[in-house]
């Protein structure tokens, strides 16, 4: 087994502040879920409303879609994290034009479905899944290019 020494690029700089600012995403959804929180009047620990609840009260229902899209949101940050900073290795200023669309499209997903309900984040999530897509796409290519030579 040989080993060798990871040399990140001189642009990796840009992929790290397209990470850093993923995480501000998380203070959005913050704030958004925390708001129709309020105006639904369901206090914690309540997770979401009831499907009865949601029915006949519109701020329950806007409450359960904000707080649907927060969930989305932190089940794909660490699968998007981790493809882009490996992308991002031998691909630095394409894994950061992309994890800037990854960040653009999941602040339009959360707004759309916390103002339109599951109609209104179709957009965001377009962006965000193309680009999710393609940064795999790539880390998979970077760590075969990390593959010793036979």
């Amino acid at each position: 087994m040989s080993s060798y020494a990871l040399q990140v690029p001189s642009e990796y700089g840009y992929v790290l502040t397209v990470a850093a600012s993923s995480l501000f995403i998380n203070t959005f959804h913050f704030v958004l879920t925390g708001t129709a929180r309020r105006k639904s009047g369901l206090a914690y620990p309540i997770p979401y409303a009831s499907q009865e609840q949601a029915a006949k009260d519109p701020n329950a229902y806007a409450f359960n879609c904000a707080q649907r899209a927060h969930s989305n949101y932190t089940e794909n940050l660490t699968p998007f994290l981790g493809a882009l900073l490996i992308s991002g290795l031998y691909y630095p200023t394409a894994s950061a034009a992309l994890g800037a669309a990854w960040v653009f499209g999941r602040v339009w997903y959360a707004a759309g479905y916390t103002a339109s309900g599951p109609k209104g984040r179709t957009k965001g999530f377009t962006v965000s899944a193309a680009s999710d897509l393609a940064l795999k796409i790539m880390a998979i290519v970077a760590g075969i290019k990390m593959l010793p030579s036979a």
